[in-house]
């Protein structure tokens, strides 16, 4: 009979602390899930204040469709998300007479990309070096600090992978896609000033040589780009949007951040 009791109760510990313990693991997991993978890490500094050279904002015009091209393009099969093409379709006046019974004419407005997919998007926080700074404390008598400070101005472009139809207009959606993905300052374009310095040191021991390189990051960029022929087609009172000859390609690109530098010290 003692023996059953303490069975049981052993039994309903196990019951009690197994759920806790999975539910912990639970917990564990889920945490892993939902860490960003575009945090930036520690080893990446912000030098916006400190860089020697301005670099400008590059924020992309978001250009809003107007009623009557909201209305057009919200019944699309394909969507219509390159700005360029939303400008010109704001731009287009059309008002077929209600009262043009047998009227039908088509408006070719040329072969657009339409919308880029983004599917793959991953973070270089060593894209391209941009400068190493040395100090020899070889035969020193006590440890010494070392800083950042840029030798050279360098500017740092980013691009596409491949060749592609509208790269401009393909780049513009890129970019998008990839600042509304990220939330990083992007820019095909950013330049580190010369003599851009840096608050934070690091210690050299006696007897070591210290290297400090410093690199650019960069978002790479994988997706899809989808072009067609826009036409504009009129039919009696009515008006609408038709594309034919829908493509795919897929595309890749870099992207560099703006104004950070990612750091790697090397003590020998």
């Amino acid at each position: 009979m003692k023996r059953n009791v303490m069975v049981i109760l052993f039994v309903c510990l196990y019951a009690l602390v197994f759920p806790l313990t999975s539910f912990a693991e639970e917990e564990k997991s889920e945490d892993k899930e939902k860490k960003d993978p575009f945090e930036i890490p520690s080893h990446v500094l912000d030098i916006s204040k400190e860089n020697t050279y301005p670099n400008s904002t590059e924020d992309q015009e978001v250009i809003e469709p107007s009623e009557l091209t909201k209305e057009l393009i919200e019944e699309m099969k394909v969507p219509i998300k390159n700005p360029d093409l939303i400008k010109m379709l704001n731009e287009t006046t059309l008002k077929p007479s209600p009262i043009a019974i047998g009227y039908r004419g088509m408006v070719y407005l040329g072969r657009w990309p339409l919308n880029y997919e983004s599917l793959e998007t991953n973070i270089n926080w060593e894209y391209q070096k941009i400068n190493t700074n040395e100090l020899n404390n070889i035969g020193g008598e006590q440890n010494q600090e070392m800083r950042y400070i840029q030798q050279d101005k360098k500017e740092i472009k980013g691009a596409l992978t491949n060749k592609i139809n509208n790269p401009d207009d393909v780049k513009k959606m890129m970019l998008l896609e990839a600042k509304d993905k990220t939330k990083l300052p992007l820019s095909y374009n950013t330049v580190i000033g010369k003599n851009t310095k840096k608050d934070n040191s690091y210690n050299i021991p006696t007897e070591k040589y210290g290297t400090l390189q410093a690199y650019a990051p960069a978002v790479n960029e994988k997706g899809r780009v989808t072009f067609g022929e826009v036409y504009i087609e009129l039919k009696g009172g009515k008006k609408a949007i038709v594309i034919k000859n829908v493509t795919k390609q897929g595309i890749g690109g870099w992207i560099p951040i703006q104004d950070h530098v990612s750091f790697s010290l090397s003590v020998k």
